[in-house]
C-alpha cells in the first residue's frame, strides 16, 4: 500500500462563498489573507481555510464509511463535531481507563473517522490525542487570477410602501444586505499519510488488520476525490460554486521517503515536483512516482487507479 500521497494543484472556482470571516451590520465579509507570491511580493488574496476543506472531506468520509459499513462512533454517524466524545458506549467500555496507549488501541478499531481525521479525547478529564492522517493547507487564490466582489441584495416586503417597520427582532420587514462572491484560481496542497492508518503512534504498532487498513484507505481516497467534485460549505443554496477545472500533480511514495509537494503559487510547481521525484529516485530507485493531471477527468482517473491498485 502507498505510504504517502500528496496533491499539489490549481482549482478554478467561480462565484463561490465557501468560507467567510463573519458579518458586520448588513455586510458579510469574505476571508482574505496575506501571502508571498511566486515573485516574492506580498499580496492580499481570497482564501478558503484548511479547516473548511477538512470539514468538507470529513463529511464525505463519514458518508462513504456509512455506505461501506465501516466502523463509526455515534458522534461521527451524526456528523457531530465532538465525534467520539459523544459516544457513551465507548466510554463505558473504557471503564475508567486513563492510559493513552490502551485508549488509542481501543479507539482505532472503533471508529474510521477518528482514526483518519484525528481526535482529542477530553471526556472525563482525559487528554488523549490522535494525530490526523489527512493534512490540508489553505486553498489560496492566485493574486493575478482571483477577485472578490460584494453584491447588493434585498428582501422584498409587500407592505414596504405603508411604512410598516418591524421592531420585534423577527426580521420581518424589508432588508438590504451585501453578500460577497469570489472567483479565481486557487492553489491546493493536500498530504495523506496512508501508512498511519490503524497505526498506534505510541506503541509504533498496527492495531488493524491489513484488510481493514486497505478498506479505510479506499474510503479515504474516495473522500478526497469527492471533496474536489462536490465542495460543500457556506451559501451553497444560492451560491453553489462553478467548478471550471482542476489541474496539478499527484506524488506518492511506497517507502518512508516523503512524497514531495510544491504549491501552485509557484508557476513551475509541477516541474519542480517531477524534478524532486526524479532526484530522489536516484537514491531510492522506484520508490516515488509523480503523475500530472490537466483536468478533473484525469484527476478522477488517477485517483480511481490508486483505489483499485489497493486490492
Amino acid at each position: 500500500m502507498i505510504n504517502n500521497l500528496t496533491i499539489s494543484g490549481l482549482l478554478t472556482l467561480d462565484m463561490h462563498a465557501l468560507n467567510n470571516e463573519g458579518g458586520e451590520g448588513n455586510q458579510l465579509q469574505t476571508r482574505m489573507v496575506h501571502i508571498v507570491d511566486g515573485e516574492g511580493e506580498l499580496q492580499v488574496v481570497n482564501a478558503i481555510s484548511g479547516d473548511m476543506l477538512k470539514h468538507i472531506q470529513a463529511e464525505h468520509l463519514a458518508n462513504v464509511s456509512i455506505g461501506k459499513s465501516l466502523a463509526l462512533c455515534d458522534g461521527c454517524k451524526k456528523l457531530d463535531a465532538n465525534r467520539i466524545n459523544r459516544d457513551d458506549t465507548f466510554f463505558e467500555k473504557l471503564d475508567g481507563e486513563k492510559n493513552s496507549t490502551k485508549i488509542i488501541d481501543q479507539l482505532l478499531p472503533y471508529c474510521t473517522v477518528d482514526d483518519l481525521e484525528g481526535i482529542m479525547i477530553t471526556r472525563d478529564n482525559r487528554s488523549v490525542s490522535r494525530k490526523s492522517v489527512v493534512e490540508f493547507g489553505w486553498l489560496v487564490g492566485l493574486p493575478d487570477s482571483t477577485r472578490t466582489e460584494s453584491y447588493f441584495h434585498v428582501k422584498f416586503d409587500n407592505n414596504r410602501a405603508a411604512g410598516s417597520g418591524d421592531q420585534t427582532g423577527a426580521n420581518l420587514g424589508q432588508n438590504i444586505f451585501y453578500r460577497p462572491a469570489s472567483s479565481g484560481k486557487y492553489a491546493v496542497v493536500v498530504n495523506l499519510e496512508l501508512s498511519r492508518i490503524g497505526f498506534n503512534d505510541i506503541t509504533r504498532e498496527y492495531v488493524l488488520t491489513d484488510e481493514e487498513r486497505v478498506n479505510r484507505a479506499k474510503a479515504l481516497l474516495e473522500s478526497i476525490l469527492f471533496t474536489f467534485i462536490k465542495p460543500l460549505g457556506a451559501h451553497r443554496n444560492t451560491q453553489n460554486p462553478h467548478i471550471l477545472g482542476f489541474e496539478g500533480v499527484l506524488s506518492f511514495s511506497n517507502s518512508t521517503v516523503p512524497a514531495p509537494s510544491i504549491s501552485a503559487l509557484n508557476s513551475n510547481y509541477r516541474e519542480e515536483v517531477e524534478g524532486i521525484v526524479g532526484q530522489l529516485n536516484r537514491i531510492y530507485e522506484g520508490k516515488l512516482e509523480a503523475k500530472k493531471f490537466d483536468s478533473q477527468v484525469e484527476f478522477t482517473q488517477f485517483m480511481t487507479d490508486l483505489i483499485q491498485e489497493l486490492d
